[in-house]
């Protein structure tokens, strides 16, 4: 292993644990930050470091970050919910990019979101815009991986689609947008702690073409030789259950406003510059056919 570890912040949820696993077979030595509070015992049981933590406070961040060689962060306070989780995605991503720049780390990858320079209707999109204005501001050599939505989470998100035989949406279903897998985006943020990247590039992570919803389901059964329908909630009734909701629930506001991004078209990446960096980008066909194979038989973690 290298003897300087990659601080990984977010390394107790789903994302954030495949990038462990990833630098980890890259022979990379790792540093997580971990709560006071959270359950580290998985990542010190595969020789993991662990600093203990907060993004909210600052100087607990200048400490995990001492003597580090790169930081990866795949935390977002809007996945996790509870009520930090406007403070996550605000303070706490500033305080990474403070705490960054008093450490002098040499790399600094941050999970952002496609189009999230387009979109400051959408909170949590916005905020990933945000915070890589701030580490360009105090300049911080970073790169910002700009991935779409994340298939495997978007599919299960009411159980296995292929049990269940559905996936909910919201919105209109045959339009065509950017999917990723976690596990290829966990790759690819493990990769870019030494790829020749310019300091300060946004890149956009995603696979050969856009696809609908109704694409995928379609693939993935046809893949499973099942049926699975797509339940799609129309998307001016969910826009009206958003604003009713909206000062009680922000989180409600936030997804509808993002699904009615999708409605637009635009939430389409260039790959481009995903491919000289990390190699060709999955085609939808490969990485639905992988999913579907990994849903048929799950491997516990």
């Amino acid at each position: 292993m290298s003897a300087t570890p990659v601080l990984v912040v977010g390394a107790t949820g789903s994302l954030g644990g495949q990038v462990v696993d990833q630098l980890l077979e890259r022979g990379k030595s790792v540093r997580a930050l971990v709560r006071p509070t959270s359950d580290a015992s998985r990542l010190e049981g595969r020789g993991v470091e662990i600093a203990r933590g907060d993004m909210l406070d600052v100087d607990s961040l200048v400490a995990a970050m001492r003597g580090a060689d790169a930081v990866i962060t795949t935390a977002a306070g809007y996945t996790r919910g509870g009520k930090e989780a406007h403070d996550i995605d605000t303070v706490g991503n500033a305080n990474l990019a403070e705490a960054a720049h008093r450490a002098e780390i040499r790399r600094f990858v941050l999970t952002s979101i496609l189009t999230s320079d387009q979109t400051p209707g959408v909170p949590h999109f916005w905020h990933k815009k945000l915070a890589e204005d701030r580490l360009e501001q105090l300049g911080v050599p970073f790169v910002a991986l700009r991935p779409g939505a994340f298939v495997d989470q978007i599919a299960s998100g009411a159980g296995n689609p292929l049990d269940k035989g559905r996936i909910f949406w919201i919105g209109r279903t045959d339009v065509p947008l950017t999917f990723v897998r976690t596990s290829d985006l966990a790759a690819y943020l493990a990769a870019a702690v030494d790829a020749d990247a310019a300091d300060g590039e946004r890149i956009d992570i995603g696979w050969d073409r856009p696809v609908s919803i109704r694409e995928v389901a379609d693939q993935m059964a046809a893949r499973a030789g099942t049926k699975i329908n797509v339940l799609a909630v129309p998307g001016g009734i969910a826009r009206v259950a958003g604003a009713v909701a909206g000062p009680f629930l922000p989180i409600v506001k936030d997804m509808t406003a993002m699904f009615s991004w999708f409605d637009g078209g635009r939430y389409v990446a260039d790959p481009r510059r995903q491919e000289q960096l990390f190699g060709p980008a999955p085609t939808a066909e490969d990485a639905l056919a992988r999913l579907t194979d990994e849903l048929r038989s799950p491997q516990p973690r």
